[in-house]
């Protein structure tokens, strides 16, 4: 055999034992899914709730208009810091600095209209008293001129005199105590006038009062919205008066947050959190929960979801959630854009793995993955299973002997990236962790491969 003959024998047993080779590892590889992994460790774990809000003062006013009137000047900023009692902002008040003018020469009148009365009802008292002893000397005198008559001692005249006498002094005495009490009832009339001028009085200092708008708590001026020149008109009963400005107390600031609705039943009023915001970047400000809400808000309205038209919506409901900052900062200002992060809970040496580790399988697609049938997610849906066999089970997958074993958990408190699990895994288990796809489809008793490194950027999409 010539040498070139052997030389191609050769070669082509190589190439054949090659092609075995390569067939072989690709049989072998073609049943195998490359998955991340991790193991399940120990370590402290911290729950949290993330909501997003605003800064607000704990106490704050808004002023509405309650005289009407044309805005004359106002005597504050925004920003001003300001005392209770301070001058905000005057109205127009010529026509009510008059009125008061009128009502208290009014008064003054009623006044001394009151005093001529009380002197002649202290007159008629006077005279009811010299009245009555004019009355009590004629009486006596009759009675003496009574027995006098029948002795015969003096004359049917003199007698008849002392009678008249007598008679006169009991109409003068019903003549005075007439006059007294038409005395008293002008009296009482005349301070009727009085409490009535006076009470129009009040209400006129009233209206005169309420051109001048003064601050009624402590705080700062935040918003101002009205300018000089312009009308101001009170509330009414099925209207608010006009809005002027608003007062905040920011000796205590608070950030109201909106919690969503599955996370509000872990929120309690105590817990600690951290509230970044976006004016002070690079700033965590400490403070706690203060107040946590009873009645939904839509998400899009705001809207309480008790109300009859809002009732039976399905829309996204959150709940109001207030953080009191423990030292919130000297130029914070109310409105300004927050995030909070509640911490709802936090264990020390707990075992976790990764969140995405988690997965979800039915109990037919492990029923069929232990059999080796075919089935999926689709499939498991068919309509002769049973309801325990559509219940969808949560757990993981375990790396054992290369094959990745579904085994089902029981987690606890839910961290920012890892999950608390309290059965199902021991520390050190090796945990698929990804990827999301690999996931999604793995079943269990699948023979597996674990990459750890970075995934490759596709070139040709980068720019």
């Amino acid at each position: 055999m010539k040498t070139w003959q052997k030389i191609g024998i050769g070669a082509g047993v190589v190439v054949v034992l090659g092609g075995m080779t390569w067939f072989s590892v690709y049989k072998s590889n073609q049943d195998v899914v490359t998955v991340q992994a991790g193991r399940a460790a120990r370590g402290d774990l911290t729950s949290l709730v993330t909501a997003s809000g605003e800064i607000r003062p704990k106490n704050y006013t808004n002023i509405l208009g309650e005289g009407m009137g044309k805005i004359t000047d106002i005597s504050v900023n925004e920003g001003d810091h300001i005392r209770k009692g301070d001058v905000l902002l005057h109205l127009e008040s010529v026509q009510p600095g008059a009125d008061v003018q009128a009502q208290q020469a009014s008064i003054d009148a009623a006044i001394a209209a009151m005093k001529g009365a009380s002197a002649n009802y202290d007159s008629a008292i006077a005279t009811v008293a010299q009245r009555q002893s004019d009355l009590n000397k004629a009486m006596l005198d009759w009675q003496r001129s009574q027995q006098l008559f029948k002795e015969q001692l003096i004359s049917k005249q003199d007698y008849d005199a002392s009678k008249s006498t007598y008679d006169g002094a009991v109409a003068g005495l019903n003549a005075a105590k007439a006059q007294l009490d038409s005395s008293m009832a002008t009296r009482d009339q005349a301070r009727f006038n009085l409490d009535q001028a006076r009470a129009v009085l009040t209400h006129q200092e009233d209206v005169l009062r309420k051109t001048t708008y003064r601050a009624p708590i402590d705080g700062i001026v935040s918003y101002i919205a009205v300018r000089v020149g312009e009308n101001v008109v009170p509330g009414i009963q099925n209207a608010s008066g006009s809005f002027l400005m608003t007062i905040s107390d920011m000796s205590v600031v608070t950030a109201e947050v909106k919690v969503d609705e599955t996370d509000i039943t872990s929120v309690k009023d105590g817990q600690p959190a951290d509230v970044t915001i976006d004016a002070i970047p690079d700033k965590t400000f400490k403070g706690h929960v203060s107040e946590v809400g009873e009645l939904a808000i839509l998400r899009t309205t705001g809207a309480a979801a008790m109300t009859e038209t809002t009732a039976n919506t399905q829309e996204a409901r959150d709940f109001k959630v207030v953080i009191t900052l423990d030292n919130p900062p000297v130029s914070v200002r109310p409105g300004l854009s927050l995030t909070a992060k509640i911490q709802t809970a936090q264990k020390q040496n707990v075992l976790t793995i990764p969140i995405q580790a988690l997965a979800e399988r039915t109990q037919k697609e492990l029923d069929e993955a232990k059999d080796g049938t075919s089935g999926s997610v689709t499939l498991a849906a068919a309509k002769s299973e049973s309801d325990s066999q559509k219940t969808e089970i949560q757990g993981v997958f375990v790396v054992r002997n290369g094959k990745a074993q579904f085994v089902p958990v029981q987690t606890g408190i839910t961290g920012v990236t890892d999950i608390e699990v309290t059965d199902g895994v021991r520390e050190g288990d090796m945990i698929v962790t990804g990827s999301f796809k690999a996931l999604r489809s793995l079943k269990s008793g699948a023979s597996v491969k674990i990459d750890n490194s970075a995934p490759k950027t596709d070139q040709s999409t980068s720019s």
